[in-house]
């Protein structure tokens, strides 16, 4: 979880002597979030080496102001490898971490001669994009999708061209207003879903990477949510071939909008990212504790969540929204 409170942002840059506007305490701003993802990667399995799939999953919260500049970032990225054999057999992983949860575990520092470690990096990040517009922020790449030199001097030596892209869509989506100085939080909780393959269907190593992302007022409870999913099934053959068509995009459940088919084709009265909406409502005026009550039996949502329009599984919500 990624926590970054914009008066302790503020306070940092001033004592850096770099003024950036910040907003008073008291002041209303606008709160958005953004899931990026990568183009998975696979390879088959042979006699020696286990068959695999990747696939990244940035996540950016952040505020903007009225004059359009970001006022606080969090920013966290999920990268989840999985595994399957050359006989067909899926491997189910013992965890999934996200990079921040790493910490110095991510060993960037210890066996990747960097300065610093990958958290400390992102921090450096989201704390330079802080009073700056969407256009600012995007010139701040250079060549290898590395940071430009004030980048670089801010201590951000990793490519940063998938924050970008994370903050891009946040910022285009921050419409709910919240208090200038809430805390905003980033979790992902990764499912996984394995199934071997047979002779006449392909196996499936298949992630679910759940994103919540929220502002949170001085109070602790949520003051605005945003919930999304990305799952990718890697696939593959009863000789360990990888069958995942790696060309076609991967797009998160809320961006593919209708074009998800609960209401077409499944029947449903409300479209995923309408029953994700319907769940982040719910969660506005409670704590991350109180959020678990809102799951009910067989990990729908309570008889209050569902008349509300949530009348999926919600148990991906929830593990994402009470992670840490």
């Amino acid at each position: 979880m990624k926590k970054i409170l914009s008066a302790v942002l503020c306070l940092l840059m001033v004592l850096s002597g770099v003024l950036v506007g910040c907003a008073k305490a008291d002041a209303t701003v606008k709160f958005g979030a953004g899931v990026y993802t990568s183009t998975p990667a696979v390879a088959d399995a042979t006699a020696d080496k286990d068959g695999s799939g990747k696939i990244d999953v940035t996540v950016a919260a952040l505020t903007v102001d009225a004059e359009g500049k970001i006022v606080a970032c969090a920013l966290d990225t999920a990268s989840n490898t999985v595994s399957f054999t050359a006989d067909g057999k899926s491997i189910a992983n013992s965890e999934f971490k996200t990079k921040y949860e790493m910490g110095t575990g991510y060993n960037m520092v210890a066996y990747g001669g960097a300065a610093k470690e990958w958290f400390e990096q992102a921090d450096a990040f989201a704390a330079l994009v802080a009073g700056k517009t969407l256009d600012e922020v995007k010139a701040l790449v250079a060549d290898g999708n590395k940071g430009n030199a004030e980048v670089i001097s801010a201590g951000c030596t990793i490519m940063i061209h998938e924050f970008v892209g994370a903050i891009e869509k946040a910022y285009q989506a921050a419409s709910a207003e919240v208090s200038a100085d809430a805390v905003l939080k980033v979790n992902v909780a990764t499912e996984q879903t394995c199934t071997d393959a047979t002779e006449e269907k392909d196996g499936s190593n298949k992630v679910a990477v759940n994103v919540f992302a929220a502002a949170v007022g001085a109070d602790g409870k949520i003051a605005a949510a945003s919930s999304d999913c990305v799952e990718v099934s890697f696939t593959f053959n009863a000789k360990g071939a990888a069958t995942l068509d790696t060309t076609k995009p991967v797009v998160s459940k809320k961006e593919q909008g209708t074009a998800y088919g609960m209401v077409a084709y499944g029947g449903a009265a409300k479209e995923w990212f309408e029953q994700a909406a319907a769940f982040d409502a719910a969660c506005v005026g409670k704590t991350t504790q109180e959020i678990a009550g809102l799951q009910g039996e067989g990990g729908k949502g309570t008889s209050d969540l569902q008349a509300a329009g949530c009348t999926i599984d919600i148990t991906g919500f929830v593990k994402a929204a009470t992670r840490n």
